[in-house]
């Protein structure tokens, strides 16, 4: 006796949804791969610019104007081309390297904000016109005319997506720092601190602490430590035990291309206050962020229930540029919001990973499954 078509159907649906959502994991974790395998190759420079941010600009331990000169320009033009580039190698190898730092240097350019997640687009985004140009060429180019054509394209299309970048990505960057700096502010006029987390950890991770910092919370913490004699608000984004828990939980539970790079990290973030050394470990893994989010929430909630503050921006913002800038007897409140932070983030961070991880489990289990049905 057959089962009704009905019957057939209900059975075959569940099937269906998890074939759907193995492919939904799938293509989730092959785009955080490509954004890994564009970041992980360049930990090594984001360290370098740290130690030389975290030793020689006017806050650093060695104060040195000639050498801090070589911060900015690290930070704006060298480590977004890197991305771009390695991005552009993913997709067309060498050549698509050269286009895609072509590319990102339009929009590094553009404006003076880091831009290492438009670098994540642009430069892959080259590489594949590049790639696309050269198949359409293919053999109707001539052998002795193939590296005289092959240059003139990489050129003329790394030019036109420069120029491109400069004048599009550049001005729309510049317009989500103006919308996310607008935002902390409504929320902080709202009186809804902990809700800001939501913006500034994402902000952060995009390069715009500073504008974050500097631009929105500054002033109004400077208006409140005049009143109150401290203010929670030089504490929202400086606080740095958001990063360390995401660094620890990327040292215990991440890939294993992370872990060598994250002690480093977590003494030039921690000790030496540059909390950028992090981001790129939220970029390569972005669920993180989540974790950024949750400690920088939980650190402002304590801060809030302890009365926290501090009476100047922390710069940089290491834990002991924070306690410098503590007012006396507001120690404990201070070091307790850094730790349930930092507690938070790791909790959440290491769960993130450990899902990643039973994901990947869940989906080859599948693929095999479905070959083995085959």
């Amino acid at each position: 006796m057959t089962a009704p078509p009905d019957a057939a159907d209900r059975t075959a649906r569940p099937l269906v949804d998890r074939v759907r959502i193995d492919r939904i994991r799938a293509a989730a974790q092959g785009f955080g791969g490509n954004l890994a395998a564009m970041v992980l190759p360049n930990i090594g420079a984001f360290i370098a610019w740290g130690l030389l941010t975290a030793l020689f600009t006017p806050t650093g331990w060695l104060p040195n104007p000639t050498l801090a000169a070589l911060a900015k320009p690290t930070i704006t033009y060298l480590l977004p081309v890197l991305v771009g580039a390695s991005g552009g190698r993913l997709v067309h190898g060498q050549r698509g390297a050269v286009v895609g730092a072509v590319a990102t240097i339009g929009l590094a350019v553009g404006t003076d904000v880091p831009v290492f997640f438009g670098a994540m687009l642009v430069g892959p985004l080259a590489a594949w016109l590049l790639r696309e140009i050269d198949r359409a060429l293919g053999a109707r180019v001539r052998p002795g005319f193939r590296m005289l054509v092959d240059n003139y394209s990489c050129g003329v299309l790394g030019g036109m997506l420069a120029v491109a970048g400069m004048l599009v990505v550049g001005p729309a960057v510049e317009a989500v720092t103006l919308w996310l700096g607008n935002g902390v502010q409504l929320l902080v006029d709202r009186q809804v601190l902990p809700l800001a987390a939501a913006l500034i950890e994402p902000a952060k991770v995009l390069f715009l602490n500073n504008a974050v910092n500097h631009g929105v919370l500054g002033p109004i913490g400077a208006a409140q430590a005049a009143e109150h004699g401290k203010a929670i608000e030089f504490l929202m984004e400086t606080n740095p035990g958001p990063g360390l828990g995401v660094l620890l939980a990327c040292l215990l539970f991440g890939p294993r291309s992370m872990r060598p790079t994250a002690p480093g990290a977590i003494v030039i973030h921690f000790l030496g206050g540059i909390h950028e050394i992090y981001f790129p470990y939220v970029l390569a893994r972005p669920r993180l962020v989540l974790a950024a989010i949750a400690g920088g929430a939980a650190g402002i909630v304590m801060s809030v229930i302890t009365d926290a503050g501090t009476v100047a921006t922390p710069s940089p913002g290491s834990i002991l540029a924070v306690l410098a800038v503590t007012p006396k007897g507001g120690y404990l409140g201070v070091l307790t919001a850094v730790a349930v932070a930092a507690v938070t983030s790791f909790a959440v961070g290491s769960a993130l990973l450990g899902l990643g991880r039973a994901d990947r489990e869940t989906a080859d289990a599948g693929r095999r499954a479905a070959d083995a049905g085959e």
